[in-house]
């Protein structure tokens, strides 16, 4: 399984602070925001590689970044060629780039580099594992106009989605969808098809929302809280919660 993370972002609710370097590599609690997700996927048997799509921008950064690590799997640096949130590729775009220029041909999982967690994924492997599905993540959200703003899911009892919206109006649950997947090699065709059907580009839910009406995809409740860094004010309540 290749662990692909999305680092494309040029966080301009972030500036000045990350005009000229990553959110993802923002210090956190000890480690960097992208360093506490590797950490803690790079000990899953199932990963043999990391895979960071970023822009042209941050990559020499990542780069660097990259030779000071200690992970027991190989991480690979991939630039997108982009330089400006104007003319970015957008996550669906990222992802489909990784496929074709790794080759890959293999589960993958897909996470966005910006979030921290008080959970381990290695349970959402688990459930991939169990499911034999392509997999996405939810949480319960009571808030509507969160709900407004993110991906949102109707599931069976057995956890089987059968339907995902995109920003809904009206909500069709609250579960919400935060941006982490597992994509089973078995779907890459239609993924990296998805474009030629109208499939969205900007958000990851996109290609999860696209899937999930061609293929049985499950979903996992999160076990835990995510928080996502968005703000200057988000990431000070974030150093205040995880330390420096």
């Amino acid at each position: 399984m290749k662990n692909i993370i999305i680092a494309a972002g040029y966080a301009t609710r972030l500036y000045p602070l990350t005009e000229n370097f990553p959110k993802p590599l923002l210090k956190v609690g000890g480690s960097t925001i992208l360093g506490r997700i590797l950490n803690d996927v790079d000990a899953f048997p199932e990963i043999d590689e990391h895979i960071i799509v970023t822009n042209s921008k941050f990559a020499q950064i990542f780069r660097d970044w990259a030779k000071g690590v200690s992970l027991s799997k190989p991480v690979t640096i991939i630039d997108d060629g982009t330089c400006t949130n104007e003319t970015r590729l957008g996550a669906v775009r990222d992802l489909l780039l990784v496929l074709e220029k790794c080759s890959i041909d293999d589960d993958i999982m897909v996470l966005a580099a910006d979030n921290l967690l008080d959970f381990s994924f290695r349970g959402f492997v688990d459930a991939f594992r169990q499911h034999g599905t392509s997999m996405i993540m939810c949480h319960h959200e009571p808030e509507l106009r969160k709900l407004q703003r993110t991906g949102v899911i109707a599931v069976d009892e057995d956890m089987l989605v059968l339907q995902m919206q995109e920003k809904p109006e009206v909500p069709v649950s609250n579960w919400a969808v935060p941006p982490f997947y597992i994509y089973r090699k078995e779907d890459l065709p239609l993924i990296r098809d998805c474009m030629a059907h109208g499939c969205g580009f900007d958000a990851p839910g996109n290609l999860a929302h696209y899937l999930c009406e061609l293929v049985p995809m499950h979903a996992w409740v999160m076990p835990g809280t995510r928080f996502d860094i968005g703000s200057l004010d988000t990431y000070e309540e974030a150093k205040k919660i995880y330390g420096e």
